[in-house]
């Protein structure tokens, strides 16, 4: 079962609450206790010492009738003060009840206690020989008090108590629940302005600037997470009007052309050249989808499988070798440079692709008589493989989105039916070295443009 925020925070406030008027409860009742039986305690022994002095100056038979009138006196008739004198002699004893002691403890001070049948609550008392005089012989003087008043008191006290404490939770309750709404106030307004974010205004963003400290980061988090969104939506508007221009020629060429075809009778060679023709665009479009397809697949996290550790020139050259005609063709000359010895886990299929990606474009922007240049390095723990080409210099600006889908550094659009293919190429290259678990890189300095790639390097060896 969910709870709120407020209801939570009313709970442990009150559980706090609690705990804390407890410990305080505990510890006043501990004093005031201690404090009372002090008390009594101070009044037993000044009643005794009184007592003993009187006692103590009288020793003879007839002066002690004085003593047991003066004990008389003193003795209330609700019973809340007693004394008893136990003599072997009969002429120095006073006190009557002493049938009705249940019980008698003391300490080794001659302190304790007197249970009295009848008596809810036991005497404090206080026990002590006092030695003989003239006629008297040694007597035991025992005097007690009513501990009514004590329990009354401490039962009233802790009555009191507990009322407090619990008004006091129940105030804080209330102070908790004002305080959570208003600490929680925030929280509702950021609420209310994520609710009024539409897709329609993806540049909306949560205000940050007003928000607490506790929050802020929150609020930043999710903007963050709202640019990803706007970034993928606009990415994925582009990519699908990308993809609708790029299938738009291929079908329109292969719409147009069958029109033609079946607006008058044809020959055989003819219909086997229109045949031909589409073929053509049909081929152009199962590139396209395929392409897309295995982007797809990398996007959804697809690593490489049937890796094998092989030589990383040896994979650079046979992808040279594949182009070896373009390559004679515009009189271009291709170095492989660097750690030519490097060997790394790789998929071959998979990296001679993106070479020949890489190897493509980099014929593509350069000129006649170029000299390509593939550099080999090892780090510690990738290996980069780096094709670079003389050309127009790239802005800053474009090489952050080399790699993007569909992205062409010439905003124009180039003949689909030539060789400058999809837009893909360099998106395939990233995706091939993101199942590699490494990364893709650019440069453009100095008229010397370099795009690459890097493999991991987890199974690496160096051939000596």
């Amino acid at each position: 079962m969910k709870r709120s925020i407020t209801v939570r925070l009313v709970t442990m406030f009150a559980a706090a609450a609690l705990l804390t008027f407890s410990l305080i409860g505990a510890s006043l009742y501990s004093v005031v206790s201690s404090e009372l039986q002090r008390h009594q305690q101070e009044e037993l022994h000044t009643i005794f010492q009184d007592m003993q002095y009187m006692i103590d100056h009288n020793g003879t038979v007839e002066r002690w009738p004085r003593v047991q009138a003066k004990l008389d006196t003193l003795t209330p008739t609700d019973g809340s003060r007693r004394y008893w004198i136990l003599s072997d002699d009969t002429r120095f004893q006073f006190g009557k009840g002493l049938a009705e002691i249940d019980s008698l403890q003391r300490d080794r001070d001659g302190l304790g206690t007197m249970q009295l049948r009848k008596r809810e609550y036991p005497l404090l008392t206080m026990t002590k020989t006092i030695s003989a005089f003239e006629q008297r012989p040694p007597v035991r003087l025992i005097v007690g008090i009513d501990s009514e008043p004590y329990y009354h008191t401490l039962h009233a006290f802790v009555i009191a108590l507990i009322s407090l404490s619990l008004a006091g939770v129940a105030l804080v309750m209330l102070l908790g629940y004002w305080i959570a709404k208003v600490s929680l106030r925030p929280l509702k307004q950021l609420s209310n302005e994520a609710q009024i974010l539409s897709p329609k205004a993806l540049s909306q963003r949560l205000q940050v600037a007003r928000l607490p400290d506790e929050l802020s980061d929150l609020a930043t988090t999710f903007n963050g997470a709202l640019d990803r969104i706007e970034n993928a939506y606009t990415q994925l508007e582009g990519f699908n009007a990308d993809v609708a221009h790029e299938l738009r020629t291929p079908l329109a060429n292969l719409i147009g052309e069958t029109q033609v075809a079946l607006s008058r009778e044809r020959s055989a060679v003819e219909f086997q050249e229109v045949l031909q023709s589409n073929l053509e665009d049909l081929e152009r479009v199962r590139s396209i989808i395929n392409d897309m397809l295995f982007l797809a697949r990398a996007d959804q996290g697809t690593h490489a499988t049937g890796l094998i550790v092989a030589s990383i020139a040896l994979q650079v050259s046979k992808t040279v070798e594949f182009f070896e005609f373009i390559l004679d063709d515009s009189d271009m000359r291709v170095s492989i440079v660097g750690d030519v010895t490097v060997e790394a886990p790789i998929e071959t299929a998979l990296f001679r692709r993106a070479m020949s990606n890489l190897l493509q474009n980099a014929i593509q922007h350069s000129s006649a008589d170029a000299q390509i240049i593939i550099n080999i390095t090892q780090e510690t723990d990738q290996i980069k493989v780096a094709v670079s080409n003389p050309g127009d210099p790239i802005h800053d600006s474009h090489l952050n989105r080399l790699f993007d889908r569909f992205y062409r550094v010439d905003a124009a659009r180039h003949d689909r039916g030539e060789q400058h293919g999809f837009g893909l190429g360099l998106a395939i290259v990233r995706a091939v070295a993101n199942m590699h678990g490494g990364s893709v890189f650019s440069s453009s300095v100095d008229g010397m443009t370099t795009i690459g790639f890097s493999v991991r390097t987890a199974a690496a060896t160096i051939l000596l």
